[in-house]
C-alpha cells in the first residue's frame, strides 16, 4: 500500500550548503521530520550543482517519512548567471540590466524546459523571454 501524504513543501536552498537554520528547519520540523537527515541527503545530492540556487520539492508522509525531488535553478538565476550580473534591474522597464541573446534564450529554455509547464521550445523560450523582461534585461533585437 502507498503511503499517505501528509503535505508538499517547495524550498529554494544553495546547493550543497543546506542547514536546519530557517527557513528550512522550521519548515520540516514542525511536520516531524528527522531535519539533519534531510539536510545531509540534500547537501549529497547537490554537491556538484554548488554555487546554484536549487529547488527541492519534498513530500512529507504521515509517517514522517519524505522523498524529495531536486528541480533546476529558477529561470532568473540563469539568466543572472549566463550575463553575468549580481541582480535584475531594480527600475523596470526605465533601467536596463542587460541583453539576453537569442542564443542564450534557447540555451536557457533548453536546459529549463523538463521544469517548465510545456514541451515546446518555443514556447519555453516565451517563458523565460518573460521573465527576462520582468527583470529589466531586454531580449535581442527588443527596443
Amino acid at each position: 500500500m502507498a503511503k499517505k501524504i501528509k503535505t508538499v513543501i517547495k524550498v529554494n536552498l544553495k546547493a550543497g550548503e543546506a542547514t536546519p537554520a530557517p527557513p528550512l528547519g522550521p519548515a520540516l520540523g514542525q511536520h516531524g521530520v528527522a531535519i539533519m537527515e534531510f539536510v545531509k541527503a540534500y547537501n549529497e545530492k547537490t554537491a556538484e550543482m554548488k554555487g546554484n540556487i536549487v529547488p527541492a520539492v519534498i513530500t512529507i508522509y504521515e509517517d514522517r517519512s519524505f522523498d524529495f525531488e531536486i528541480k533546476l535553478a529558477p529561470v532568473s538565476e540563469m539568466i543572472k548567471k549566463v550575463l553575468g550580473i549580481e541582480k535584475g534591474s531594480g527600475k523596470t522597464p526605465r533601467e536596463v540590466a542587460g541583453t539576453l541573446t537569442q542564443e542564450q534564450l534557447t540555451k536557457i529554455a533548453e536546459e529549463k524546459i523538463r521544469d517548465l509547464n510545456t514541451k515546446d521550445l518555443e514556447a519555453a523560450k516565451r517563458i523565460v523571454a518573460g521573465s527576462a523582461r520582468s527583470m529589466g534585461i531586454k531580449g535581442e533585437g527588443e527596443n
